[in-house]
């Protein structure tokens, strides 16, 4: 177990999949972020997209405004994570195509 898996991050991932739709996401990710963190979550997201997609650093920071140290960080992530970027797209991917 990693250290910061215990009984409040397992509620939280708990509340997170308990949310419906997409409004009901905007509002307790409101209510939870600051406009900051949640830009700035969706910008690594994004980058992550694009990283799965070929594209370079440059088209990526050039985009989405992302710094190359964010895109770095990212793109470790991707490579060495746990896989969840990877889901998360896999995933998104399926939706548009049905």
């Amino acid at each position: 177990m990693k250290n910061w898996y215990d009984h409040t991050t397992d509620e939280l991932c708990r509340a997170l999949l308990s949310l419906q739709t997409t409004q009901e996401c905007y509002a307790f990710l409101e209510d939870l972020c600051t406009i900051k963190e949640i830009l700035g979550m969706s910008q690594r997201l994004e980058v992550a997209r694009m990283l799965h997609a070929g594209a370079s650093y440059a088209v990526i920071s050039k985009t989405t405004g992302a710094s190359t140290a964010t895109i770095s960080r990212v793109s470790k992530c991707c490579e060495y994570g746990e896989g969840g970027y990877r889901t998360v797209i896999a995933r998104l991917n399926e939706e548009n195509i049905t």
